[in-house]
C-alpha cells in the first residue's frame, strides 16, 4: 500500500502539535512522559520534532491525558493557522 504524501498543510499541523507537547512537558524528560502514556521515548521524539506529523488518535488522546492537555485545545491550538 503507497501512502500518499502529506500537504504542507498537514506538515505544518504536525510541527504544531509537536512544539505543543514539548512546551506542555517543560521540564520533564522525554522518557518519563512517553512511558506514562503508554509510548516509546523515539515515538515521542519523533511527535514533538515533526517527523511523525499524522500520529494515531489515541497516541495523542494518551499524551494529552499524560500533560493535562484538552482535546478541544490541541485541537484549536494545532488545526489553525498560529496567528
Amino acid at each position: 500500500m503507497v501512502r500518499t504524501p502529506l500537504t504542507p498543510e498537514e506538515r505544518e499541523r504536525g510541527e504544531r502539535l509537536g512544539q505543543l507537547l514539548r512546551a506542555a512537558r517543560g521540564e520533564r524528560s522525554m522518557v518519563e512522559i512517553a512511558a506514562a502514556a503508554g509510548l516509546s521515548a523515539e515515538t515521542l521524539r519523533k511527535i514533538e520534532t515533526g517527523r511523525a506529523p499524522t500520529p494515531a488518535f489515541f497516541t495523542v488522546a494518551a499524551l494529552a491525558g499524560v500533560l493535562g492537555l484538552s482535546m478541544d485545545e490541541l485541537l484549536v491550538r494545532c488545526a489553525l493557522a498560529p496567528v
